[in-house]
Order: structure tokens, then C-alpha cells, then sequence
């Protein structure tokens, strides 16, 4: 049988090269196959035929069958339009397109039966349709009904004439000379627990739908195909690497710890903690290479935990690194754990791209003796020159802001694999940790450490920036300190640091008897720190910045977080950065600042803030209002592959279906071997090389 991912677009009738080129660049359609799996984003019913005198401005799309009485010109260059008067009888509507005058006026004539499709809007006094479908009407067989399938186009594509219609006809080519063709992609064995539709009827409801009800079984079959084979894919590899790998064994708990826990311990440890700890102590004591997401929301102790980690480590002989994605939250995490040690007999060291070169060329040779035990740092940890004695441990923070080679390069700094705890501040919804992080183990710090008041969030319009400085003004005089957050967009980032700029003066001129720092991302990382150690000192009492001390900034003095243009943040962003208060005993404030012109979409993500301080139910939220590829961290690092029909918010219960079925086949055939199983390893394999980058994973 043909391999249609092999077989051109250009095999398909009324796909030349031209179109084949758009085809290629604009939607990475290259192949026949690739077409198949080009899903329509939405269906219209165009089953019923209104009258036009049922027209009302609430309909979204409308059917009607009639004919054109006249056509009409009005206005001059580009305000030019071409106006078609259409009647069935019952009243007339006017059918207006804005380009194109010429092509419509030699194609569609005054007199002759049409059927007219679009979406009816007020125009003065009468209704009209926009760039209308418009189709002969030659019998009722022969007139478009059912379910109308819509294929996403962009401009490039409209400009060459592959608008949805096209995209309709170029797929009907295919069904028509290849889907007859059409391999089976799962064994009959999964198809029958699954209850799945066949593959060819599936695709054919799904670009051509019978009725509703074949529809949502066609779509069913895909997301769970789709969802399945990233699962079994997950779920081998893990399997394989925790058979392969073999990790260091951390045996015992010694002096490093014990002398911690007795003399250093800050606070008493939460239960959470405490049970996050005991599952590392028993992953890193397996013989086998552990690899941990630890997940925790704002404040929970992350640090924490890693610190007493990591002394496990050098308890066990060996050294541990913690790498941070910027230098200000490196040097944070330095800060925090010289604190936590002072005292103790431990050598801890801070490796940046601001390092000199004598500190720099001092730190790769204690490491190397084995002098220097505990290494924090940015990227330069990952530098062929950075190397270790015996590196068992390594952390990564904010793991999501790194790309995966990246991370890779700290795995290769011993001869075995050190064992891996990733951390995230910013919560993961379960489907997404079950596709983007499926091949990790995931601990959930689900507790604050006691003392904590949960974060009032306000909601406060622009205009009324009296009554916000004011009650401001109350927390300085309490001896308090503020942050004044700025958004900052990398594409109006000269626009966004004049308005930084700008509140900067304005602040100090509001705010006379106070000290009013400032931090941005333009600035020189020294910059940077000096005016971020005047704010910890409280040598500055208001800091104004930008989302550059969205993580790593602990000033527990700080009880105030005011966010202007609140509306241009993300539900995760705004979350983090309203962490960075509400880090001591005092009531913290988190500040919404907005215009009262507020879409409704963002209306609801400034109410989920103002209602919600937890993490897991604001990541929640923002998946479903954002989806998961723009969902704050996964867009820089990639959501690890394009889900062409599933969709990882609504698609929840069918991706955990799809998790037992691929974990239920490799209980029984760890390694897809059995005759029965053939496909499935031939798709794994195609797969590999095709729209998933496996390697990602993780």
C-alpha cells in the first residue's frame, strides 16, 4: 500500500506548484498525509435554508436561496465597494464585497437561483452580507448541507485563491483518488478496548461529517491516536532510561544534614516538605538515576528543600549545583543558602557571566579537587570549562525558562548521569505535566510554611489613583516597602521603558519622603544588583521594575505588589509576581491596575486573581482561557509538539484513557515486539521523524 506521507501534494488535482509552495510555507503541508491530518477548526450547519424576512441581527450564519436583481457601485478607491440586491420572495438583502468587483460582476449573474451563505450584520436600515459563499442552485441534491467543515487560512493563502473552500476541494481530490488507501495507524486490539472508529471512517467524518453524532466518534478516534502515541512514547522511554541509567546511591544521611537540621534549621519544616524529602531520599538511594519535577506554588519552601538536598549529597561524597535562569535569582538563591548555612563547614561558590576571571579560574580548580562542594549559577554551569570531581546532584530552578540541550550538558558532567530534581514555581495543570513532563516524577509542595497570611488582591481602575496612593503611603509610614511592576514586551520595548521611566519620576515625585529604586532588564547585571541590594536592605522603600524580579526577589519587609496595565499580563505571570510579597508575617497587598475598558476575556483572568491565591487553580484557569502554547513557560521552551485535533483543556479524560491503554500494552510487551504490535512500532518510529520532537520531552 502507498505511503502517503511520502506521496507530494502536488499528486492531488488542482495542486500545482505554485499552490504547493503556499501550501508548504504558510501551513507545513508538504505531503498528502500532512493534508489528511489538516483538521477543520470549526463545523456550520447548513442544513436548513431562512427566508429572508426571518433575518435577524443575532443569527451568527445564515442560508438562504434566492437570486440577484441588480448590482450597485458606491464610493471611490479604496472605500469602493459592489453591492448585490438579493430577494427570495419574502424581502431583499444586500450581499457587499469590498475587493474583487470585477471577478463577481463576470461570475455571478442578475436573474439566476443561488444559494448565499454568511453571517447577516445591520448596515443604516437594512441587513447585509459580507463576502457571502455564493453556489448555483441547480436541484436540492446538489446544494450544500450537513456540516460545513472551515479550514484555518492565512492572508498568503486568500491572496492566492486557497481560501477554506479551496482547502475543501483540494481535500475532496483526495478522498476521491487516496483515502481508499488509507493504512490502519492502531492494532485492532486497541481499537476494539478503545470502542474506535476505523481509520478511514474517521477521517472521513471528520473533513466530511454525515451527521453530529459521526462527528464527535471521528474526532474521538483522532484525539485518542493523537494523545495514545504520545503516551506510549513517554511511557517507553522512561521505562528505558530508568532500566539503563544507573544512579549514584545516596546511602546515608550524616553530618552535613544532621548539623543542619539541629543548629541551622530556620523554620519547622511542613509536612509537605518533610514528604518531599523522604520520596527524593528513597529515589536517590534506588541505584537508580532519579529524575524529579518538584513542583511548588510561591513561598512553599522550594529552596528549601533543595539546600537539604543537596547536603545529602555531600553526606554521600559527592558535590550537588543548583543553575537559576538570570543572575538576579542565582544570586538570590546564593544569598538564601549562605544564610542557611552560616556556621557550617560547607563550601559554597556563585558562578554568573559577571564572575571575574580570578574567581572564575579559582572555582573551576576547587571543583575539580573537590574542594568546592555546592556550585549555584546561571548558564555558565553548562560551559564545556565548568567541570566537577564528582557531581551527584543537580537542580535546576525555573527549569521551563531553559532549553533542553541546555539542561542536557549538566547531565554529562560525570561518567554516570547525577540524579535530576527540576523545580517550577509556576503550578502545571495535570495534562499538561502528563504530556510535557510525562517521562518525570512529580512531587507537589501543596503547603505554605505556617505564619503565612494568604495575599489580599484589588482590583483598582486608573483613575482613581488617589485612593491607591494613599493607602500605599499607610504601609510606608508602617515601615513596609513596595514594588511598582511595569509590563515589558519585547515588541514595544522602547514604548514600555519610557512608561517605566515615566512612572519612575512620577513616583518620586508622589512619594517625596520616601527612596524610590528602579530595576529593568536593559540595565547591567552589577546595576541591577546594587539597586536590588538597596531595596533588601531597605536603603529603598519603593522599587519600581519591570517582570524582571518575577522570581527570585525575597524581601519578606515587602507588603505591597502594585502591577499597572495589569490587563497586558498573563493569570501565571500575574501570579508569580504577586508572590513576591506576602513573604512575611505582616497582610500583603497585591494591586490590579487597569483601565475601566477591559475586554471580557480579561475581565475574567482579573477576577480569577482577585478570588484565587492557589497556584494549581490559577494554572488551571489560564489553560483554559490561553491554551497550553502560550501559557507562561512553555511558549519559550515549546511545548514539545503541534496536537493537531486534541486539545490538552478539554481533552483531559481521553488523554488519561490513552496513558492506561500504552501503559497497559507495555506491561505486557515492554518493548513492542509482538507480531501484534507491529504497527504500533512502525508508527513510533515514523513519528519520530515527523511533526514530534520527542527529545523534548522532558
Amino acid at each position: 500500500m502507498a505511503d502517503f506521507s511520502q506521496t507530494d501534494i502536488t499528486y492531488l488535482a488542482g495542486v500545482g506548484p505554485k499552490k504547493a509552495e503556499i501550501l508548504n510555507k504558510e501551513i507545513d503541508v508538504f505531503s498528502v498525509e500532512d493534508l489528511l491530518y489538516y483538521f477543520p477548526y470549526k463545523y456550520i450547519d447548513r442544513s436548513r435554508i431562512y427566508f429572508v424576512h426571518e433575518v435577524d441581527g443575532n443569527m451568527p450564519y445564515i442560508q438562504l436561496k434566492g437570486r440577484i436583481t441588480a448590482f450597485e457601485t458606491f464610493g471611490e478607491g479604496r472605500k469602493k465597494r459592489l453591492v448585490a440586491h438579493f430577494t427570495d420572495g419574502t424581502g431583499f438583502i444586500d450581499l457587499v464585497w469590498f475587493q474583487g468587483a470585477r471577478f463577481i460582476e463576470d461570475k455571478y449573474k442578475v436573474n439566476l437561483p443561488y444559494i448565499i451563505f454568511g453571517k447577516p450584520t445591520m448596515f443604516g436600515d437594512k441587513f447585509n452580507i459580507a463576502h457571502p459563499d455564493i453556489d448555483p442552485y441547480i436541484n436540492e441534491e446538489e446544494r450544500p448541507s450537513g456540516l460545513m467543515p472551515y479550514y484555518n487560512t492565512t492572508e498568503k493563502m486568500k491572496n492566492h485563491f486557497l481560501n477554506s473552500k479551496a482547502i475543501q476541494k483540494i481535500m475532496a481530490a483526495a478522498f476521491s483518488s487516496v483515502v481508499k488507501n488509507l493504512q490502519e495507524t492502531l492494532p485492532e486490539k486497541v481499537i476494539q478496548e478503545a470502542r474506535l472508529m476505523d481509520l478511514k471512517s474517521a477521517m472521513r467524518n471528520v473533513h466530511f461529517p454525515e451527521n453530529a453524532s459521526l462527528l464527535r466518534e471521528a474526532q474521538y478516534r483522532l484525539k485518542f491516536e493523537e494523545l495514545f502515541y504520545i503516551q506510549l512514547n513517554i511511557l517507553k522511554y522512561t521505562a528505558e532510561r530508568k532500566s539503563k541509567l544507573k544512579g549514584f546511591v545516596f546511602s546515608k544521611v550524616g553530618d552535613y544534614l544532621n548539623s543542619f537540621y539541629e543548629d541551622n534549621l530556620p523554620f519547622p519544616l511542613t509536612n509537605a516538605q518533610k514528604r518531599i524529602i523522604r520520596e527524593i531520599r528513597q529515589d536517590m538511594a534506588t541505584g537508580e538515576q532519579m529524575n524529579r519535577l518538584l513542583q511548588g506554588d510561591v513561598g512553599s519552601g522550594k529552596t528549601l528543600v533543595a539546600l537539604m538536598l543537596m547536603l545529602i549529597a555531600l553526606d554521600n561524597g559527592f558535590q550537588a549545583c543548583l543553575m537559576a535562569p538570570t543572575e538576579i535569582l542565582a544570586t538570590q538563591h546564593f544569598i538564601t543558602i549562605q544564610e542557611f548555612l552560616q556556621g557550617l563547614d560547607v563550601n559554597v561558590e556563585l558562578l554568573t557571566g559577571s564572575t571575574k576571571k580570578s574567581d572564575r579560574e579559582r572555582i573551576h580548580s576547587s571543583l575539580l579537587t573537590g574542594d568546592l562542594q555546592i556550585l549555584i549559577g546561571t548558564h555558565a554551569l553548562i560551559e564545556d570549562t565548568v567541570q566537577f570531581s564528582n557531581l551527584g546532584l543537580v537542580i535546576v530552578d525555573e527549569q521551563h525558562r531553559f532549553g533542553v540541550a541546555q539542561r542536557a550538558k549538566l547531565w554529562r558532567k560525570n561518567v554516570n548521569p547525577p540524579h535530576i530534581l527540576v523545580m517550577t514555581a509556576t503550578p502545571i495543570p495535570r495534562t499538561l505535566a502528563m504530556t510535557v513532563y510525562g517521562d518525570l516524577d512529580v512531587s507537589v509542595i501543596d503547603e505554605l510554611p505556617p505564619g503565612r497570611k494568604p495575599i489580599q488582591t484589588i482590583h483598582q481602575y486608573d483613575k482613581k489613583r488617589g485612593s491607591l496612593y494613599d493607602s500605599t503611603r499607610k504601609q510606608l509610614q508602617e515601615g513596609r516597602q513596595v514594588y511598582i511592576v511595569y509590563p515589558l514586551i519585547e515588541e514595544s520595548e522602547k514604548l514600555d521603558l519610557k512608561s517605566l521611566e515615566d512612572g519612575f519620576e512620577h513616583i518620586k515625585e508622589v512619594f517625596p519622603e520616601y527612596t524610590v529604586c528602579k530595576v529593568h532588564g536593559k540595565m547591567k547585571p552589577k546595576e541591577k544588583e546594587a539597586e536590588m541590594q538597596r531595596f533588601v536592605r531597605n536603603e529603598a522603600q519603593i522599587m519600581v521594575a519591570t517582570t524582571v524580579i518575577e522570581v527570585g526577589v525575597n524581601v519578606p519587609n515587602a507588603s505591597v505588589m502594585i502591577i499597572e496595565s495589569a490587563q497586558r499580563f498573563g493569570l501565571s505571570q500575574l501570579h508569580q509576581l504577586r508572590g513576591r510579597v506576602g513573604r512575611g508575617a505582616d497582610q500583603s497587598y497585591c494591586i490590579l491596575v487597569t483601565p475601566y475598558e477591559l475586554s471580557a476575556e480579561t475581565r475574567k483572568r482579573i477576577d480569577i486573581m482577585v478570588e484565587s491565591n492557589d497556584g494549581f487553580e490559577i494554572a488551571e484557569a489560564d489553560l483554559k482561557l490561553r491554551g497550553p502554547g502560550d501559557l507562561e513557560g512553555t511558549q519559550q521552551s515549546g511545548i514539545p509538539f503541534n496536537l493537531r485535533i486534541a486539545n490538552l483543556t478539554r481533552d483531559g479524560e481521553i488523554l488519561q484513557f490513552a496513558r492506561e491503554v500504552a501503559q497497559k500494552i507495555l506491561e505486557d510487551d515492554p518493548q513492542i515486539e509482538k507480531p501484534e504490535n507491529l504497527i504500533l512500532r512502525k508508527q513510533l518510529r515514523k513519528l519520530s521523524g515527523n511533526r514530534y520532537n520527542w527529545g523534548l520531552i522532558s
